[in-house]
């Protein structure tokens, strides 16, 4: 059965930006601060050391009901039980990815314009769940980011989103002091790497952050 995956405060791992503190204790600090789901990402470690990374933040979120998805590695994913995965534009084709995962775990896919969301809404229901609409702005954490896409184009792309039944979250550049802005272009949540990940206390940055959303979401209401 599919753990449901509330994006309001989604954290990104990043292993060197934890360091040298174990990436595990970085995500429940920032789970009681209020983080509501996390991606496990490391694009430099092996697959058995992202399957370790995996099941080390599984144990730290256990009881929590946090959802925990994988960054592309589906083979991972599946060994960890993890709750789903997210793929950006190059990875393995999603109508596969979601085929070998089935229906009880969430396919998420990284988009970076119109052409691109609209191809992912007329793939069949269901093959997606949520669309991490980035770069918002841009981020030392993922240099190869393609141009900011700003709040007016990520407010754009949600609201085209939602109307087709998915979540829609944005990335990139998302710090505490600007997280209320991104929230009120109309996104269902903001994803956050540096902003926890660098931060000295961790739950207290996810708390200021989950702050911040409220408080911009209703000013997005309030337009």
């Amino acid at each position: 059965m599919r753990r449901p995956l509330d994006p309001t405060l989604y954290l990104v791992t990043d292993t060197a930006l934890c360091a040298p503190r174990p990436v595990a204790d970085v995500v429940a600090a920032a789970v009681a601060g209020g983080a509501t789901a996390v991606q496990v990402r490391d694009k430099t470690a092996s697959r058995r050391e992202l399957l370790a990374l995996t099941r080390a933040v599984q144990a730290a979120v256990a009881g929590t009901g946090v959802p925990v998805v994988v960054n592309d590695a589906v083979d991972v994913a599946l060994l960890a039980g993890a709750d789903g995965v997210h793929l950006g534009q190059d990875d393995l084709p999603v109508t596969e990815v979601r085929a070998v995962l089935g229906p009880d775990r969430s396919v998420g896919l990284s988009i970076s314009s119109r052409a691109q969301l609209d191809a992912a809404m007329a793939l069949p229901p269901g093959t997606v769940d949520l669309v991490g609409l980035s770069p918002l702005w841009g981020t030392p954490t993922k240099p190869d980011a393609g141009p900011a896409l700003g709040t007016a184009g990520v407010a754009e792309l949600a609201a085209v989103a939602r109307a087709g039944g998915l979540t829609a979250v944005a990335i990139g550049g998302i710090s505490t002091e600007r997280a209320a802005e991104a929230a009120a272009a109309g996104v269902d949540g903001i994803c956050v790497v540096s902003a926890v990940c660098t931060a000295a206390d961790p739950e207290a940055a996810a708390r200021r952050l989950r702050t911040a959303v409220e408080r911009g979401r209703l000013t997005g209401v309030a337009r």
